[in-house]
């Protein structure tokens, strides 16, 4: 085809911006089996819903914002004299995110992980990146419904464990759903 051709071939500026769909980011095409379609985009679309757009896209660059961090460990029982001396700058960006592109932010509710120190209107950071590992907390899908708990599997049984006397671990029965999102890796928590 020569070059000077209108027709065919790939022109600059043409075609769908990457970046520019529903994941903003670039995506990437991927053949499986026929039979398999539906099943992947009914799954796709129920994994999804859950969470807002923004926690499905790759984390905003915010500009680094370090506070003064001090090396002295203030103590919680009886007073000591205090130090003048500052072991750096803390962005909590830099001190949370671990995978910046699968991490979000998201709020809490309810009291089922108090004894965990995750209190109902704290915000958690959870990285999807990470390999959920037993003891880890986690934000999970259970049958279809978003809830923060302690990954326990032991004798080959996965549980969800709750910090709180009232709140019953959650143990699976055939047929029921789990999907882990992601890791807890930190709490935030506002005194005032």
């Amino acid at each position: 085809m020569p070059e000077n051709s209108s027709h065919g071939g790939r022109r600059p500026g043409a075609g769908r911006k990457p970046g520019s769909g529903i994941y903003g980011e670039p995506t990437l095409a991927m053949r499986v089996p026929q039979s398999w379609a539906a099943a992947l985009k009914a799954a796709l679309k129920a994994h999804t819903q859950y969470l807002p757009d923004e926690a499905l896209r790759p984390a905003v660059n915010p500009p680094a914002f370090g506070l003064p961090l001090f090396s002295y460990r203030v103590p919680a029982g009886f007073p000591s004299p205090a130090e003048d001396y500052a072991e750096g700058r803390l962005d909590l960006n830099d001190y949370l995110v671990e995978h910046e592109a699968a991490t979000f932010y998201v709020r809490v509710k309810g009291h089922s992980m108090t004894g965990a120190g995750i209190l109902d209107g704290d915000i958690i950071a959870v990285d999807r990146a990470l390999e959920p590992r037993d003891g880890d907390t986690v934000l999970a899908v259970v049958d279809g419904e978003l809830t923060v708990k302690e990954l326990s599997h032991s004798n080959g049984q996965m549980r969800l464990l709750s910090h709180h006397p009232e709140y019953p671990p959650i143990e699976f029965k055939p047929g029921q759903e789990l999907v882990i999102w992601g890791v807890v890796k930190g709490v935030i928590r506002k005194l005032r």
